[in-house]
């Protein structure tokens, strides 16, 4: 990254943004590397435990929604502080009274949703203090809070391990605490920024055929991360035998990649244009995707194509998020709201339908090649559309950066 890059925003925003990201995505997650162990103490099927992990990106993709609202009628640093709030208050309850039930695990996963809608508050804050030619950059290093799910996939399994999956919620809160007192000190709202729309913009902003294309796009890119890795550690368990904690370990590296792909990719898009780094993702993912679904008899190779597979998923965040400021500046708050939950709701159907699909089944073989049909989907939907973004907003933007 050159000099101006670091000269033209607010780097303690920017690594405030991300390490706030991080953390709440590390909690948001933190069901997903417990499942085996959860289901197996509560006696949850298949399709249970897939709607476990998909709970809380669900709710996360509801909520996103709210903050970005609140993001954009208050301040993103504000609407920050309050879901993090409302995250460590949940944890704190789950880790005194418990969990004993089917229902009580997808009600903690209603508390952990506010902790991925910090999407709508991350990036935003992020975002406001870069121009257009820096965007692709600034929203890949606040978005690589990716990452956080590669402590959750790595350090919960083993905690559960040593100290009972009960009190990993507890202790969660350290680093969560801690944060948040870093997000209060370091953080600031950039000086200037979009003024605050009313509530009838939010539902006029659908009416932009655009925002359905992003929000279809996004489902796929995130959907696909988060689901997959929240689905992993069954699908390891499941598919090739492996204990919680080494199934942990093979979706970290999974989880690994997409999330360290996501700034490349925001970087990549502002070299190559977004579109053309979108295109060669979706076609990376689905054929990886495709190759797994054949039911690979080693559990080495089904990991080496998850992790390419991640890999373009991840890049593939970065480079959406490379063009929405550059087609919507003006409603990064709502659109960054919006479009998180589409990505929420992806991942959600991603996990959910995973799970439901090994309950009825027996195997995962379908639901993998019906994601693998939709990267190929929104690589043909992309292909089209492509000239006219080019030709009409993509020209005209207001700097150099590139569609």
């Amino acid at each position: 990254m050159n000099k101006s890059f670091w000269q033209a925003g607010h780097t303690p925003t920017l690594f405030a943004a991300f390490l706030y990201f991080d953390l709440s995505f590390m909690v948001w997650y933190l069901l997903g590397p417990l499942a085996v162990q959860i289901a197996t103490d509560l006696d949850l099927s298949a399709q249970e435990r897939g709607m476990m992990v998909a709970t809380p990106i669900l709710a996360g993709a509801i909520l996103r929604l709210l903050l970005g609202f609140l993001a954009d009628r208050t301040s993103p640093k504000t609407a920050g502080i309050f879901g993090q709030v409302v995250v460590i208050v949940a944890l704190l309850a789950t880790w005194i009274l418990g969990i004993n039930s089917y229902h009580q695990a997808l009600l903690l996963g209603l508390g952990l949703g506010f902790a991925g809608a910090a999407f709508a508050v991350a990036l935003p804050l992020a975002s406001q203090w870069y121009p257009a030619e820096h965007q692709g950059k600034a929203m890949g290093i606040a978005g690589a809070g990716n990452s956080g799910t590669v402590l959750a996939a790595l350090f919960a399994p083993g905690l559960a391990y040593l100290f009972g999956w009960q009190n990993v919620f507890g202790l969660a809160l350290i680093p969560l605490v801690a944060t948040l007192i870093i997000f209060i000190l370091v953080a600031r709202n950039a000086p200037q920024r979009p003024k605050p729309k009313a509530a009838k913009d939010y539902l006029l902003a659908l009416n932009d055929r655009d925002s359905w294309w992003f929000m279809f796009f996004y489902s796929v890119t995130f959907g696909g991360f988060i689901g997959l890795a929240s689905a992993l550690p069954g699908y390891f368990n499941d598919q090739y035998g492996l204990n919680p904690v080494i199934a942990g370990y093979y979706t970290a590296a999974c989880v690994m990649a997409g999330s360290f792909m996501r700034p490349l990719g925001g970087a990549l898009a502002d070299r190559i244009g977004g579109i053309r780094s979108l295109l060669y993702m979706y076609a990376v993912a689905a054929f990886c995707i495709a190759l797994v679904g054949l039911n690979l008899n080693s559990s080495y190779a089904a990991l080496s194509l998850f992790v390419i597979a991640m890999l373009g998923l991840g890049a593939g965040n970065g480079a959406v998020f490379q063009l929405v400021p550059q087609r919507f500046y003006r409603e990064i708050g709502v659109m960054t709201g919006l479009i998180g939950m589409a990505g929420g709701v992806g991942g959600f159907v991603l996990a959910a339908g995973l799970g439901a699909i090994k309950e009825h089944t027996g195997e995962y073989q379908l639901g993998l090649w019906l994601f693998a049909a939709l990267g190929i989907l929104a690589l043909i939907g992309l292909s089209n559309i492509k000239r006219r973004w080019r030709t009409t907003w993509g020209s005209s933007s207001a700097t150099s950066a590139r569609v």
